[in-house]
């Protein structure tokens, strides 16, 4: 057994897929340190992780060097492998990034070199003929073939991790919203619905509500969550055979969001998304969805008007198509244009929890910050999935170095 570097009692607060990554790995290298996991819900991974299209990121997009691109890199091999070892579903399947006209095909380049940067392996750029042998109905002029990525049930791994983490003694707590964080002389108290737990260090794993649990913990909010929800269609089944695997577009870096793309299912369908328009609820992932509080906690933050004022053209569009389905097929037939507004039925939706700067710019970057015997992650959206034992792996040297 290791010797021990670390708080003896430790309390992860959030149960998405990066808590429970991050209490597996603590568990796994520090046996003998009590881990406890508190979790808001009846069940863990039932907000971010449980909520998106199940894509494994093989780390394209992202700045070289950067913690995203270094984890999403990492994180996929043992992701992957976790899911091999546990006879998780996945599948690596490849993606088509699409260009469809010269100027995206400018981008499509700088996308393939970023990629060999970062240590994606056999990128390949194909021609139009190239391209339509992989996927018969897409569209554009080229496109860049990433042979890593694929797809995964992600609840199933959080299913894993839990018996997991159970099974090497730690306790997992679900119903267990932390209202209050009081330190008591050398150690932190957690009061939560289900009780209060006390620990020699706090890890805030709190997703949606991350910035505000660094708030209990006495920290100032130097980033404030803006949850943008993500709206999907699905694909009628008589029209799915126009998607294969996974079709993208190139990114626009005018753009904060990726845009609209075709996802294959791990079980079974096609899914065309997201849009991304402001939620009203951190937890809205209905139209409808509608909580004041966090509401106003959206409006009265000056970054998020900044960010509107910059991103005025892109905003209304996005709004335009969340009501209008003909507008958001309009987007889909840039990448496959046999697509009609008929085959399209609503999906589901999913809630980002994206850190925003005062000054209105989003942060790029995984976000950790250290506190009083705590570290909060205070920005943890796609590709945190795909890298949450990566993630988890980051934390556990974050704490080491604390003590």
């Amino acid at each position: 057994m290791k010797q021990a570097l670390i708080p003896q009692r430790i309390v992860i607060i959030g149960g998405g897929i990066v808590g429970l990554a991050t209490a597996y790995k603590l568990g796994r290298q520090y046996p003998a340190t009590q881990i406890t996991l508190l979790e808001k819900e009846p069940a863990v991974g039932q907000h971010q992780t449980g909520n998106n299209s199940g894509v494994l990121h093989a780390g394209l997009y992202y700045k070289p060097g950067s913690a995203k691109a270094r984890l999403a890199v990492n994180g996929i091999k043992q992701m992957t492998a976790f899911c091999r070892e546990h006879d998780i579903p996945h599948e690596i399947c490849g993606k088509l990034v699409v260009a469809t006209d010269e100027n995206e095909l400018t981008r499509l380049h700088a996308l393939h070199e970023r990629g060999q940067q970062n240590g994606l392996r056999d990128l390949r750029l194909l021609n139009r003929e190239q391209m339509r042998a992989m996927e018969p109905h897409v569209g554009g002029i080229a496109a860049l073939h990433v042979p890593e990525e694929g797809i995964v049930d992600y609840p199933k791994v959080c299913e894993v991790l839990q018996r997991k983490i159970t099974e090497a003694g730690a306790k997992v707590v679900i119903q267990a919203k932390v209202y209050r964080l009081e330190f008591r002389s050398e150690s932190w108290v957690a009061h939560s619905t289900a009780g209060s737990f006390e620990a020699d260090f706090l890890i805030n794993c709190a997703g949606l509500h991350s910035d505000r649990v660094g708030a209990l913990a006495g920290e100032k909010r130097t980033v404030r969550i803006v949850p943008f929800r993500g709206e999907y269609y699905k694909i009628k089944a008589s029209k799915q055979h126009l998607v294969r695997n996974l079709i993208y577009p190139v990114p626009d870096p005018q753009f904060p969001f990726l845009g609209v793309h075709f996802t294959r299912l791990i079980h079974g369908g096609i899914e065309a998304g997201p849009n991304a328009v402001l939620a009203f609820s951190r937890e809205g992932y209905r139209k409808t969805d509608i909580n004041l509080f966090d509401l106003f906690d959206s409006l009265s933050f000056t970054g998020l008007w900044r960010f509107l004022g910059r991103h005025k053209q892109m905003s209304w569009a996005e709004l335009r198509r969340s009501f209008s389905r003909r507008r958001f097929c309009e987007s889909l037939q840039k990448l496959v244009p046999d697509i009609r507004p008929e085959d399209l039925e609503t999906g589901g939706a999913g809630v980002r929890a994206q850190a925003m700067s005062p000054d209105g710019s989003l942060v790029q970057d995984f976000f950790f910050q250290r506190g009083h015997r705590a570290l909060h992650v205070l920005n943890a959206p796609s590709p945190a999935a795909t890298a949450a034992l990566a993630i988890g792996d980051n934390i556990l040297r974050e704490v080491e170095a604390m003590f």
